[in-house]
């Protein structure tokens, strides 16, 4: 059975400040909200929402790891431009 949360998804291989991420992110919309399932390097999904006021992602997810602000600044770059136009 296919996961109709998944259908887009969208893969980034990112080197931010030497590190190596490669991350997974499928955009859905929740209540007229963009939000998103994002893998990072295979670890279990997380919920994130994309931010307005600071045009960035932010965890909505308890459990959701605290990633580098330079990795989520250089993944929400690339939102901005594939996704979130």
């Amino acid at each position: 059975m296919t996961d109709s949360k998944h259908r887009n998804k969208y893969s980034y291989d990112l080197v931010v400040v030497g590190v190596a991420y490669h991350a997974e992110v499928s955009p859905y919309l929740y209540n007229g909200e963009k939000r998103f399932f994002i893998t990072v390097n295979g670890e279990v999904e997380h919920i994130y929402v994309w931010d307005k006021e600071v045009v960035q992602l932010r965890a909505i997810d308890d459990d959701a790891p605290q990633l580098p602000d330079a990795f989520e600044k250089e993944l929400s770059d690339r939102l901005v431009k594939t996704i979130i136009l």
